[in-house]
């Protein structure tokens, strides 16, 4: 469900901007490639933007998925569509809409589509979480099995690590805490390199403390901006 349901979105996404572009004068065809030239850049803003954790970073990558827009739009004008065979599938030239070459449109479009994406995604995962679902690792040489809505938050110590219940009962693992995080899923959020909290069983106190079954936890510079999207 949460694939079509990601699926769903993109379809809305990309009908809502083929409409816009073909108000710009666009046949229904060129509207349509024209707004595929959005979905691999806005998704890379997506997932490399919360990565940049300087502001010369972000500013780069902005930057980069900006001129990899243009590019492309501009490929498709003075290249793909004035070199189609006239006996195959062809489109009209076209000259390109200074809206696609404006910054500022570009990174409204490109903002929207990642952000609603990014959103989007978060509320599916939750939405549709199993809430039986269970995780079976090994504590102390035995093999323990808890539902992954009982986990508190995982807190690593180094070569250990600590799966910390709601009910406050500890168990000691080896297994390091970015597995635990791709084991664990979007309902898991990490704050800090030592700390991967439940989302459900949290609450932001400040910018740079998160209280998690009764305990405050310290939330890292780099995790802060990406907290403050998820915690209130």
């Amino acid at each position: 469900m949460k694939a079509l349901g990601r699926i769903a979105y993109w379809l809305v996404a990309l009908s809502l901007l083929t409409a816009i572009l073909t108000s710009l004068d666009y046949t229904l065809a060129q509207a349509v490639l024209i707004s595929l030239v959005f979905c691999p850049c806005a998704l890379a803003l997506e997932y490399l933007m919360p990565k940049a954790r300087k502001t010369k970073d972000k500013v780069f990558l902005s930057m980069a998925v900006m001129v990899s827009v243009i590019l492309l739009i501009l490929v498709l004008h003075f290249l793909v569509w004035r070199t189609l065979s006239p006996e195959g599938f062809s489109l009209p030239s076209k000259d390109v809409s200074p809206m696609l070459i404006n910054p500022a449109f570009l990174g409204l479009i490109l903002t929207g589509l990642s952000i609603g994406d990014y959103f989007w995604a978060r509320w599916l995962a939750r939405r549709f979480r199993v809430q039986g679902r269970t995780v079976t690792f090994f504590s102390e040489r035995k093999e323990v099995t808890v539902k992954v809505g009982d986990i508190a938050y995982i807190e690593s110590n180094n070569t250990e690590v600590q799966v910390i219940m709601l009910t406050g009962e500890t168990f000691r693992n080896k297994t390091g805490i970015s597995q635990w995080e791709n084991l664990l899923g979007d309902g898991f959020l990490r704050i800090h390199r030592s700390y991967l909290v439940n989302v459900e069983a949290s609450a932001l106190v400040s910018p740079d403390t998160v209280s998690v079954g009764g305990v405050e936890l310290p939330v890292s510079r780099k995790y802060k901006d990406l907290v403050g999207m998820f915690l209130k």
